[in-house]
C-alpha cells in the first residue's frame, strides 16, 4: 500500500485529491494539511510514501516546506502539484529535494500514475518542468549528452534494477540515484522508468 500525505492549502483540492487517490486500491491517503509547517509535522509522523506537495500556502511554503522534510529525511518522495508553471518555480522545487513537478490540470490517470511512480523512485515530470531542465542546463553551459554515470544508471534501469540494487551495484546513495533518474528523463525527454528502459534499448550500445 502506497501512503501518500497530501499539502495543500484549499480545502476543495484536498477534498479532491483524497477523493481521487482512495479510488486507487494500493492508494492509502495517511494525511491532509493545509499549509507547510503542518507538512512537515505530518511527513515526520507518518512518513509517507509520497507527498503531494502545493507550493503555494501560508505559514511555509512548499519549497521550504520540501527542504526541511528532505533534510529530516533524504529518501523521502515529494512530488509538488501545482498551478505555477514557471521555470523559476520548477527548478526551485527540484532544488529543494522534489523528485517530481505536475501541474493540477493533470488527468486522474496520470496523478495516480505519478504517485505509482515517484513511490517506486521515478521522477514524474510535467512537459514543462522536463523543458525547464533542459533549458536550464543550456544557460548553465552544461551538455544534453548523458554523463557516463547517467549511462551506467540508465543501463540498470534498462536490466530492471530497482534504484536500491542500482545504489548498491554503483556505491551510491539511493537518494543520488534518483537525482541522476531526475536528470536522465529530462534530458532524453521521458517521463518514467518504463520509458527510459525503450530509450536505452534504442540509443544505447
Amino acid at each position: 500500500m502506497i501512503k501518500v500525505l497530501v499539502a495543500d492549502d484549499h480545502a476543495v483540492v484536498r477534498s479532491g485529491l483524497e477523493q481521487l487517490l482512495s479510488t486507487a486500491d494500493d492508494i492509502e491517503v495517511v494525511g491532509l494539511v493545509a499549509d507547510g509547517e503542518a507538512a512537515v509535522d505530518a511527513a515526520a509522523r507518518a512518513r509517507p510514501d509520497v507527498i503531494l506537495m502545493d507550493l503555494s500556502m501560508p505559514v511555509l511554503d512548499g519549497i521550504e516546506a520540501t527542504k526541511r522534510i528532505v533534510a529530516d529525511d533524504p529518501d523521502a518522495h515529494v512530488v509538488v502539484l501545482t498551478s505555477f508553471s514557471d521555470n523559476r518555480r520548477i527548478m526551485e522545487a527540484l532544488g529543494a529535494g522534489a523528485i517530481g513537478y505536475l501541474l493540477k490540470h493533470a488527468g486522474p490517470d496520470e496523478l495516480l500514475g505519478a504517485v505509482r511512480a515517484a513511490a517506486s523512485g521515478d521522477s514524474p515530470l510535467d512537459p514543462k518542468a522536463a523543458r525547464a531542465v533542459l533549458e536550464e542546463r543550456r544557460a548553465s553551459g552544461r551538455s544534453n549528452e548523458l554523463s557516463p554515470r547517467e549511462q551506467e544508471v540508465l543501463q540498470l534501469v534498462r536490466k530492471g534494477r530497482a534504484n536500491k540494487q542500482i545504489a548498491r551495484d554503483l556505491g551510491i546513495t539511493e537518494r543520488t540515484v534518483k537525482a541522476h533518474l531526475t536528470s536522465v528523463f529530462a534530458r532524453i525527454g521521458v517521463a518514467d522508468r518504463t520509458q527510459a528502459a525503450l530509450w536505452a534499448e534504442r540509443h544505447l550500445p
